[in-house]
C-alpha cells in the first residue's frame, strides 16, 4: 500500500504536481504535429466600425501563406453563442468591438503568419461606439438583437415600505480580466472523414464540439475537442476565439494548425468581468433591522450577450446580501455596448452586488452610530430564511458563526508594536510615505454565491469506474481547471473500493458530457457522478463475497484495501476479491431541478449557496492614497473538507483574487478601446502585495443534497474580499470608497 494520504479528506497530492513544479506538464502551447502550419489572427482596430472591404491577395500571395480566411469561408451557422446565438466567427459586415476578429491565416512559420495578417487590407468606415451603458438604452442597435440582453424587476414584499433611516449610494465595479497565467493556444487536426479535431484548454469541451460543429457545417460527431492542460481558468476558457479558427483553417489547408496567442492576443479574445452601475436605498428601523432595500444595477454585457443573463440573475437575486430583508425593489439590467464582452468570471454577478450592498452597511452603521461588524450580525440570514427572490435558504447557512469567527480572531499587531525595520509602508517595502501619514482601518464584509447553475440549467454530469487488477481508471469529462476534480475522483475511487492506484483519464467529446467548469459544478455533479458509479463496482465486487457467506452486502466493510464483515467472519484483500474480474459502471449525477425566475424575480432559481465572512486590516497613507493589506481573515461554510491542502490553497488563491480587483486589476477602456492590454498596463497582485492571508474557520456543516455535502470554495473568497478591502479603506480614512478599483484620491484625506 502507498505511504500517501488516502481518500476523502485527506490531502493527496496531485497526479500532476511534480511535472508542473519542473515544467514539463504539456499545456496546449506546447503541442507539436508532422507538417504543422501557425495562424494568426487579424483583429478590428476599431470598436464599432462599418467593413466597406476586405482585400486579401496581398496576404495570400506571401511565400509561406497557405490559407486566408474570412466570413465568406464559414460554411455553417453564421453565429454563435453559449446563451444566445449573436456572435460571428469573422466580423462580416459590421465590427462591434475592439479586437474582434475580422480574418486569419494559415502559414509555415508564426512570423509569416503575422506578417501575413499585417497585409490584409480591411476598408472601414468608423462610426461612433456605444460606450457608455446608460446611453445604451436610447442608442440605436449596436446588434441586430437589439441593445438590451435583460432586464429582472424583482419585486419583494410591500414596495412602499420606509424606515426611519435610509441611505443611498451610487458603486462602480470595473472591468476585470482572468489575466490566466498562461495564454489561450490549441492544434487542430484534419481528420480523413472530413471532420476535425481540436486539441485546447477548454472547460466546457461538449458545448464547445457543438457550437464549432454548427459553425463548420458539421454534425458533432465529426468533431472531437481533446481537453490538454489547463493553464489556469477563472472562468476565461469558455470563448471560443481559439477554437474556430483553428478549426476552419485545418479543414481548408488538411495540415495541422496550431495558434499560441499573445498576451495582447489573450487580453482582447477573452470575456472579462461585467463592468457595473449600482444605485442603492436601504431603509432599517431605529435599531439598525434592515426593512427594505432598492437597487438599480446596470451590467455592460458589451458587444455579445455571452453569460450577461446568468450574471445578472446572480446579481439581482443576491442585490441584498446574506441578510434578512423583509421588503425589496430591484431593477437589473444588462445592456450591449461597443466595449469588449464580458462573460462568466468567478463569482460573475455576485462580487459587484457584494462592493454595493456591504457600503450600504457601512453607510448605516456611521448613520446609527453602530459598530459596522454588530450591524451586520443583527442583520445576518438562517437556514430557513428567505432570499428576495422568495426562494427559502435551505442549505447550511451560518452566517452568523461566520461574522463571529472573524470578529473574535486576535487583529495584527500595530506598526508601533514592531521594531521600525520591520514597518511595511503603503506602498511598498520600501514605501514613498511618512509614518506619520499612515492610518489603520479594519472592514468587514458578509458575501455569497449560487453553487452550480440556475434557472432551470440541467445540470448532470456522467463518470465510468473501472476496476482491473490493482489499477481503477476514472472516465469523466470534468476539466480541472485547477480545482483539483482529478485529485477529489482519485480520492472518492480509493476510499469506496480501497484501491490505492486511481488514473484519472484525459478529457475528450468522445466520453459522455460533464458540463462546464465553473461555480463549484464538478465537485458535486461529478464528483456526485464518480461516487454513484464507484458504489456499483463495489456492489459488483461484494455481493459475490455477501452471498459466498450468506450475508447481505452492507455488512461488508472496505478499508485500506482490505474486505471486513462486521463480525469479522471474513477478511480478505481487495486483490484476492477481485481475482482478475475487470469490473466497471457508469452512472449519472443530476442535482434537483430549478426554475427562471419570473416576471417579478421570484422563483426558485438556485440548487444552493455558499458563504464566507472576510476582515480586512488595512495601512492606508491618506497623503498619497496608497493601500497596503495588512491582513485578509476569512470564516467560511464548506460543507465538508474533502482535501485540506486543496481547500486552504483555493480559498488563498481566491482571496488573493479579491484583493486584486479591490486595488488594482482594471483593463483600461477609452472610448471602446483597449489600452495597454498586457501584464504592464493591466496590474496584478505579486508575492509582494500578497498580505498575510489567516483561515479563521471552515464551517463543516454538511448539505445534505450534494454528494459529500461538500460546496464550492473558490468564488466566495474571491465576492468577499474587495467589500472588505474597501470597507476597510473606510474605516482608515472616513471616505466614502464607492468605485473597485479603488483608486488613490479615494484614499486621500484632505485638512
Amino acid at each position: 500500500m502507498s505511504a500517501e494520504p488516502h481518500g476523502l479528506g485527506t490531502s493527496l497530492r496531485p497526479a500532476d504536481a511534480q511535472a508542473k513544479a519542473q515544467g514539463t506538464f504539456p499545456y496546449a502551447a506546447d503541442l507539436w504535429a508532422e507538417g504543422l502550419l501557425w495562424a494568426a489572427v487579424l483583429r478590428a482596430p476599431h470598436p464599432h466600425a462599418r467593413i466597406v472591404s476586405v482585400d486579401t491577395s496581398e496576404a495570400a500571395a506571401m511565400p509561406g501563406v497557405r490559407a486566408v480566411i474570412t466570413h465568406e469561408d464559414v460554411p455553417g451557422d453564421a453565429n454563435h453563442g453559449r446563451t444566445a446565438a449573436d456572435r460571428p466567427a469573422f466580423a462580416r459586415d459590421v465590427v462591434r468591438h475592439y479586437g474582434e476578429p475580422v480574418a486569419a491565416v494559415a502559414a509555415d512559420h508564426p512570423d509569416t503568419a503575422r506578417l501575413a495578417v499585417a497585409a490584409i487590407a480591411v476598408e472601414y468606415e468608423v462610426l461612433e461606439p456605444v460606450t457608455d451603458p446608460e446611453k445604451s438604452f436610447e442608442s440605436d442597435p449596436v446588434h441586430p438583437d437589439g441593445n438590451l440582453v435583460r432586464h429582472i424587476p424583482l419585486r419583494y414584499g410591500d414596495p412602499d415600505v420606509t424606515g426611519d433611516v435610509v441611505v443611498e449610494g451610487l458603486y462602480r465595479v470595473g472591468r476585470q480580466d482572468p489575466a490566466p497565467i498562461g495564454a489561450e493556444a490549441g492544434l487542430a487536426v484534419p481528420r480523413p472523414d472530413g471532420g476535425v479535431e481540436i486539441y485546447t484548454a477548454c472547460t466546457d469541451p461538449h458545448t464547445d464540439r457543438d457550437l464549432a460543429a454548427a459553425c463548420f457545417g458539421l454534425t458533432p460527431d465529426q468533431v472531437k475537442i481533446v481537453v490538454t492542460g489547463v493553464p489556469g481558468a477563472m472562468a476565461d476558457r469558455e470563448d471560443l476565439s481559439i477554437q474556430l479558427p483553428l478549426g476552419l483553417l485545418a479543414m481548408r489547408t488538411g495540415c495541422p494548425v496550431k495558434l499560441a496567442a499573445n498576451r495582447e492576443e489573450s487580453f482582447l479574445g477573452h470575456a472579462h468581468r461585467h463592468p457595473t452601475l449600482l444605485r442603492y436605498r436601504h431603509h432599517a428601523d431605529a435599531e439598525g433591522r434592515l426593512l427594505k432595500v432598492e437597487a438599480q444595477i446596470l451590467m455592460d454585457a458589451g458587444a455579445y450577450a455571452d453569460g450577461s443573463s446568468e450574471a445578472l440573475a446572480a446579481a439581482v437575486a443576491f442585490a441584498a446580501g446574506p441578510y434578512v430583508v423583509p421588503h425589496a425593489v430591484v431593477d437589473g439590467w444588462a445592456v450591449r455596448t461597443n466595449n469588449p464582452p464580458a462573460g462568466h468570471v468567478r463569482g460573475e454577478g455576485a462580487l459587484q452586488v457584494c462592493a454595493a450592498y456591504e457600503g450600504q452597511m457601512d453607510k448605516l452603521a456611521h448613520q446609527l452610530g453602530i459598530e459596522p461588524a454588530e450591524l451586520r450580525a443583527r442583520n445576518v440570514m438562517g437556514t430557513g430564511d428567505l432570499l428576495p427572490t422568495g426562494q427559502t435558504v435551505t442549505c447550511p447557512a451560518p452566517v452568523a458563526e461566520l461574522l463571529a469567527a472573524v470578529r473574535e480572531a486576535p487583529l495584527p499587531a500595530l506598526p508601533s508594536e514592531l521594531p521600525e525595520d520591520e514597518w511595511l509602508l503603503p506602498g511598498g517595502p520600501e514605501g514613498a510615505g511618512e509614518p506619520s501619514a499612515v492610518r489603520r482601518g479594519v472592514g468587514y464584509a458578509l458575501g455569497m454565491v449560487n453553487v452550480l447553475g440556475a434557472e432551470g440549467a440541467d445540470e448532470v454530469s456522467t463518470a465510468t469506474v473501472k476496476v482491473d487488477g490493482p489499477v481503477a481508471t476514472v472516465l469523466c469529462a470534468a476539466v480541472d481547471t485547477g480545482q483539483g476534480f482529478t485529485t477529489l475522483a482519485r480520492q472518492i475511487v480509493q476510499e469506496t473500493l480501497g484501491v490505492d492506484e486511481v488514473y484519472v483519464a484525459p478529457v475528450d467529446t468522445d466520453q459522455p458530457p460533464a458540463g462546464p467548469a465553473a461555480r463549484g459544478r464538478h465537485t458535486w455533479v461529478s464528483g456526485g457522478a464518480v461516487e454513484r458509479a464507484a458504489k456499483m463496482v463495489r456492489t459488483q465486487l461484494l455481493q459475490p463475497l455477501a452471498a459466498k457467506f450468506g450475508m447481505s452486502a452492507e455488512l461488508l466493510s472496505i478499508a485500506d484495501g482490505k474486505i471486513t464483515s462486521y463480525d469479522g467472519v471474513l477478511s480478505t484483500t481487495v486483490a484476492e476479491a477481485l481475482d482478475g474480474k475487470e469490473l466497471w459502471a457508469t452512472a449519472q449525477c443530476r442535482p434537483h431541478p430549478t426554475e427562471p425566475l419570473d416576471d417579478t424575480g421570484q422563483g426558485d432559481a438556485f440548487v444552493g449557496m455558499a458563504f464566507a465572512a472576510v476582515r480586512a486590516v488595512v495601512d492606508v497613507d491618506v497623503e498619497l492614497g496608497t493601500v497596503r493589506v495588512v491582513e485578509l481573515a476569512l470564516a467560511q461554510d464548506v460543507g465538508r473538507v474533502l482535501n485540506p491542502e486543496q481547500v486552504r490553497a483555493r480559498i488563498e488563491a481566491g482571496l488573493v483574487q479579491g484583493m486584486g480587483a479591490a486595488l488594482f486589476e482594471h483593463l483600461r477602456v477609452a472610448k471602446g478601446v483597449v489600452r495597454h492590454p498586457d501584464l504592464t498596463g493591466y496590474p496584478l497582485p505579486t508575492s509582494l502585495d500578497a498580505p498575510a492571508l489567516r483561515i479563521v474557520k471552515l464551517v463543516e456543516e454538511r448539505d445534505v443534497v450534494a454528494p459529500f455535502g461538500a460546496k464550492s470554495v473558490s468564488s466566495v473568497p474571491v465576492v468577499v474580499a474587495p467589500a472588505a478591502v474597501a470597507a476597510a479603506v473606510r474605516a482608515a480614512t472616513g471616505r466614502p470608497v464607492n468605485r473597485l478599483p479603488i483608486r488613490p484620491q479615494a484614499a486621500v484625506v484632505t485638512g
